[in-house]
């Protein structure tokens, strides 16, 4: 995730704006949810191959502009973790966990099959 001093940073940034008070669960899951979707219009109609070589042209725009996308991800999800007091690795290990039950490697190696379907 980010560093304590990015997210210093970014904490310090929201309350300079005094724009805490506009970021309870619902406006900040609502955020994230946009910014992920202005993420998904970089290959909303471009085919596999066109995503792949606009990110790697030699002038990086799309990758800049991807790159940013994600920055407004992470941003979102770095302040709803901190305001929810949420201990993301404890929680990534408990979603992992959960996840090796779903997937085990002998059903679920190689394929993209729901859990439920394998």
């Amino acid at each position: 995730m980010l560093t304590p001093t990015t997210l210093s940073a970014l904490l310090q940034f929201r309350a300079e704006r005094n724009w805490q008070q506009f970021h309870n669960f619902k406006s900040q899951a609502i955020s994230l949810s946009l910014e992920v979707a202005e993420l998904l219009e970089h290959v909303q109609w471009a085919k596999d191959n066109e995503v792949e070589a606009a990110i790697k042209t030699p002038d990086g725009k799309v990758k800049n502009e991807v790159a940013d996308e994600i920055a407004d991800i992470t941003i979102y999800l770095s302040m709803l973790v901190h305001d929810l007091n949420l201990d993301l690795d404890a929680a990534v290990q408990r979603k992992l966990a959960i996840n090796r039950e779903r997937y085990p490697v002998e059903k679920a190696q190689g394929k993209s099959t729901k859990y439920d379907k394998l």
